[in-house]
């Protein structure tokens, strides 16, 4: 990958070196903002995009396998990483039987995630932790603004006909304007397949820029359905278009797809985010969805991102988790932690 960076638009001598943010320890404190400069977007750059076709899929599951294997986190050093986790989390209820009541109880949830008798053993009754967001659909919105009014907890809404995205491009953006105007201030969104299938990244570039226009202020998380891409070469450049584009971050699966969040496809995907940020300097986040319900695989994740892009991609500004049952999980580790002893799932209370 390149050292250096160009400016979106600037001339091929205009190029200045562009280090990655300084690799501080993972449990470094750090400031809630950190002044991040929104991605823009830049033109839709094809010879950088052919540039990044060629995926080692060989070389990306070895890195995958020693980066899980190198980090032993245990005992307070665990309890803290899982700490970071939930404070990288959206939490999430996707179902075809969601109501308001549901939807107030995840909410509730993401208030109190954690049991009072477990932050006074941490020593942390007196400290905020609480998931980044909580993430729902369009009909609920609103319901979720009003129960986390004031927490600080953002309000993702999924759209764009969600979860296969195979709707007209008019009906996908007025549901991110309805979603805007119901409060949601993240949106999720998802790209139809087959424009990554037919490498038709010129009509993929224009709906994405689109979407972003429709957010107005609200950032803009993008889906790619990475389950459904088949290579990781598509991966890759799906990832890169939609960076161009102006994605806030980009999110490798709906939960719906029978393959959803992976570490090697998430090991592609931060690479072509420290590639755009090599080439533009803009900090794009990345969110793993669909599949990550156990503390040990989140601290995967945390791991993954702390080794590839650094320190600063373990803020919630930057990195977030889709999950809907990590959070009891995260729950009972902290409790074994405490007591030495594993308590049943129905002790904790459920989002």
């Amino acid at each position: 990958m390149s050292s250096t960076i160009r400016e979106a638009g600037a001339g091929a001598g205009a190029s200045k070196v562009m280090p990655l943010p300084a690799r501080a320890a993972a449990n470094t404190s750090m400031p809630l903002e950190h002044g991040i400069a929104r991605n823009p977007g830049m033109k839709l750059d094809l010879g950088f995009l052919e540039s990044m076709r060629s995926v080692n899929r060989s070389a990306l599951e070895r890195r995958v396998a020693t980066l899980t294997k190198r980090r032993s986190i245990k005992a307070d050093n665990q309890a803290a990483w899982l700490l970071r986790a939930i404070a990288c989390m959206d939490l999430t209820t996707l179902n075809s039987n969601d109501t308001d009541e549901r939807v107030r109880r995840l909410c509730a949830k993401a208030i109190n995630p954690l049991r009072k008798d477990i932050l006074e053993g941490l020593g942390i009754a007196g400290e905020t932790i609480r998931p980044a967001a909580v993430c729902v659909y369009h009909p609920f919105v609103a319901t979720a603004v009003d129960a986390v009014r004031g927490t600080g907890i953002h309000v993702a809404a999924v759209s764009t006909a969600f979860p296969h995205g195979l709707a007209p491009l008019s009906t996908r953006l007025q549901e991110i304007e309805a979603s805007v105007r119901g409060g949601a201030d993240e949106i999720d969104v998802v790209i139809p397949r087959g424009l990554v299938y037919g490498a038709r990244w010129r009509e993929l570039f224009n709906e994405i820029v689109a979407m972003r226009a429709a957010c107005g202020d609200a950032h803009l998380k993008v889906i790619l359905g990475t389950g459904d891409l088949a290579t990781l070469r598509n991966v890759m450049l799906a990832s890169m278009v939609a960076m161009m584009a102006g994605a806030d971050f980009i999110k490798t699966s709906t939960g719906k797809e029978s393959v959803n969040a992976t570490l090697p496809v998430g090991l592609a995907m931060v690479r072509a985010i420290r590639a755009y940020f090599e080439e533009t300097g803009y900090l794009i986040g990345f969110k793993p969805a669909g599949g990550i319900s156990t503390a040990k695989v989140s601290l995967d994740w945390l791991v993954l991102m702390k080794e590839e892009l650094g320190r600063p991609w373990l803020e919630p500004e930057l990195f977030r988790f889709g999950a809907s049952s990590l959070l009891t999980d995260i729950e009972r580790q902290l409790e074994h932690h405490l007591t030495g002893h594993y308590s049943a799932n129905h002790r904790h209370a459920m989002a």
